[in-house]
């Protein structure tokens, strides 16, 4: 199965801050799964951003950024 990291920095700010974008990313994560291929490896690297911005922004962003690396070829 494809397996997922997150990154998320103290820029974006305290422990309970960066937990919650944590959840927040891996909870979005989960429905893009499928379209992962088997084995892939995939890192998300939180922006400061990401603990002030709406979910549904938050999702948007991480889809148009999974839609970007498969066009660039990254994910095979």
């Amino acid at each position: 199965p494809p397996r997922v990291g997150f990154v998320v920095s103290r820029a974006v700010g305290g422990a309970v801050e960066r937990n919650r974008v944590r959840r927040r990313l891996r909870h979005l994560v989960r429905g893009h799964l499928d379209a992962l291929p088997p084995g892939a490896l995939l890192v998300v690297r939180a922006l400061q951003a990401a603990a002030t911005v709406p979910y549904r922004r938050l999702g948007n962003d991480l889809t148009a950024a999974l839609g970007a690396a498969s066009r660039a070829g990254v994910t095979r």
